[in-house]
């Protein structure tokens, strides 16, 4: 190839088509929901990106105490630790949807973060992002009581990064709500019955949940 047509190929590369189609090193999987993408302590030897579905991530301690740590939706990347050296999983992921993954084995996500600069920067813009998510989390957890770190997740869950909303929030069993607020299931429950009454929520329909935006005043009211 010509240096002016090399200078073309790299001048035309896309990161979302990279992150949209197979290639080397790349392949688009599918998930069932509730099934196992990886599971604590396997190999870490590739990066996941979300096309599609819903993930949760969880961790198990060693007396065998389950928490989630993060519901990942459309966009985003898990399984980075690799690019790190990390060689096993220290977490598991789930799909909490039938969802469509772009598995990149590490060698290739490595070696096209260092040629391509548009899929570097915009790897590195996620993960500050995400940095920033989970400075939050922590100032929620540790000054906002457990109604508004609920509210909070709901609202997340519903209106997403880019402030789109869904329609349906997939179903999210209290359980898994009380381990990322940090409480109990009752009151999980006990605050979700109070913002269905206020109209805030409606889960009636056993599929889904349907999220209002005007649950955002409790988020804000002091």
């Amino acid at each position: 190839m010509s240096p002016i047509g090399a200078a073309k190929k790299k001048r035309d590369f896309d990161p979302n088509t990279f992150l949209a189609t197979i290639g080397e090193g790349r392949k688009i999987v599918p998930f069932q929901k509730k099934q196992s993408i990886f599971a604590q302590g396997d190999a870490c030897d590739a990066v996941f990106y979300i096309q599609k579905g819903k993930v949760r991530l969880t961790v198990v301690s060693e007396t065998g105490k389950e928490a989630t740590i993060g519901i990942l939706s459309n966009g985003d990347f898990f399984g980075e630790g690799c690019l790190a050296g990390q060689p096993l999983r220290m977490a598991s992921a789930t799909a909490m949807t039938d969802c469509d993954l772009l598995r990149i084995e590490k060698k290739a996500m490595m070696e096209a973060l260092h040629r391509e600069h548009a899929l570097s920067d915009m790897f590195v813009a996620y993960l500050l992002g995400r940095n920033i998510r989970y400075e939050e989390d922590l100032v929620d957890q540790l000054f906002n009581s457990s109604e508004k770190r609920l509210a909070r997740i709901l609202l997340l869950a519903h209106f997403g990064k880019e402030g789109v909303p869904e329609a349906v929030v997939p179903k999210i069993s209290q359980e898994t709500l009380a381990e990322i607020v940090g409480t109990t299931r009752s009151r999980v429950s006990f605050f979700m019955n109070r913002f269905r009454k206020l109209g805030f929520v409606d889960y009636d329909g056993g599929s889904g949940l349907q999220v209002q935006s005007s649950l955002l005043n409790v988020v804000l009211h002091d």
